[in-house]
């Protein structure tokens, strides 16, 4: 199981057209190319111009699809609920506030197994007042059951929303996918990307089959999210099946992006690290972890940091939830010193939710690993080469001294 951006041998890259956008535009363009039946829309800084696109592009005859302009987020995704219920291949986008208003109905989609996609243009807590870029929404909401990816480049916004829809439908998932693009740096941020053709995106997503697990169906009714547990006539046994199956989809899910992932590139000729990338980590003695835009920057601090001589890496998260532990632990088999950085903040255990989770994998590991929590880029922060540079010599000196169990701050004195 690899860990590093697919090397195999591609076949011919089909032509695709060239076109330059911002990353929301990307995500809309990869909805219409996917060929939803449904897609219900409320909008949100910074997802505005999100569904502002798809708007257009349904109303210019570009996508074929049936939009609700709802009152609110919650009847949003309820909506589209009831759309996938009735064999409808569905979408939506959101963020902060908005993705907080539709917690209920959030909550009930994996539940029920609905295969929706659903972009989340990521943004702060709205607590000191912030409509900017940050991962806080996303990771408030990562236990609920949903997929999550994240994107490092406005072509992969577009490539990843494709792939979401078939991963999500696969029978041996089942689930809704979050696709997560950084806000303001991803969702404004324009970009050369190439647009795939319609008909290779046909032949890619196969026939469409949303809903044969579960359906309303009036020649064959059923009860759909029937009560369960407590004292019901259906016993707990029923509810503990649901959520076994539940997180049996979830681990099957890692599985299905790989391969996702790789028949992509195998036709489009743009492979991605579907779980987990490795960069310049084949002899390095310590490395930084990053997750979404950020990136980019991270492995330019560490080009500067190889250069200079020194022995560092960069391990980049793309599938966050499910958390890829056993692809990360080969990612960090050699690894004597772990810098990990967030742009959240995880408020239970005062450091990043990504530092968190790879605690759990570094014991998996059965190693003790020194690692660092950092936390930058709240409330739309840049987190530039010279941030990363404080990360990869606070990192090194791990090597010969303890981690600090306060987090480091990056952006504290900007």
């Amino acid at each position: 199981m690899s860990t590093t951006t697919l090397e195999a041998p591609v076949e011919a890259k089909p032509k695709q057209k060239v076109i330059l956008c911002e990353g929301n535009e990307a995500a809309a363009l990869g909805v219409a190319l996917a060929r939803p039946d449904m897609v219900a829309v409320y909008p949100i800084t910074p997802q505005s111009s999100l569904v502002e696109h798809v708007a257009k592009l349904i109303a210019d005859g570009r996508m074929d699809a049936d939009i609700v302009d709802a009152e609110g987020e919650h009847s949003v995704l309820s909506v589209l609920q009831g759309g996938a219920l009735a064999g409808a291949r569905t979408y939506t986008a959101t963020c902060g506030p908005g993705l907080a208003f539709m917690f209920e109905p959030y909550f009930r989609t994996s539940g029920m197994r609905l295969p929706i996609v659903m972009s989340i243009v990521t943004r702060d807590g709205i607590t000191p007042q912030s409509v900017w870029g940050g991962h806080q929404d996303a990771m408030t909401v990562r236990e609920v059951g949903w997929v999550q990816v994240y994107c490092e480049t406005v072509q992969e916004v577009l490539d990843t929303t494709i792939m979401a829809f078939k991963i999500a439908e696969h029978h041996d998932v089942m689930l809704p996918v979050n696709v997560c693009l950084d806000g303001n740096y991803l969702s404004y941020g324009t970009s050369r990307v190439e647009l795939p053709d319609q008909a290779e995106v046909d032949a890619f997503m196969g026939v469409k089959d949303v809903n044969w697990h579960v359906a309303l169906d009036p020649l064959r009714p059923m009860a759909v999210d029937p009560l369960t547990g407590g004292s019901s006539g259906r016993g707990p046994s029923t509810f503990v099946r649901y959520r076994k199956g539940q997180c049996r989809g979830m681990q099957n899910s890692l599985r299905v992006i790989e391969e996702v992932h790789e028949e992509w590139a195998k036709r489009f000729g743009r492979s991605y690290a579907p779980l987990v990338e490795d960069y310049r980590m084949e002899d390095a003695d310590y490395a930084i972890m990053t997750l979404g835009s950020m990136s980019g920057a991270g492995k330019d601090a560490i080009d500067e940091a190889r250069d200079a001589g020194k022995k560092v890496g960069l391990i980049k998260i793309k599938t966050f939830s499910p958390f890829p532990v056993d692809v990360l632990m080969k990612s960090l088999k050699n690894v004597r010193a772990l810098g990990v950085v967030d742009r959240s903040v995880g408020f239970r255990w005062n450091c990043g939710p990504m530092y968190q989770e790879t605690l759990g994998a570094l014991y998996r590991l059965g190693r003790h690993v020194p690692a660092q929590s950092f936390i930058g880029g709240l409330a739309g922060a840049d987190i530039t080469v010279g941030h990363f540079h404080r990360v990869i010599e606070a990192t090194e000196a791990l090597l010969s001294g303890p981690a600090s169990t306060e987090p480091v701050w990056l952006n504290e004195n900007d």
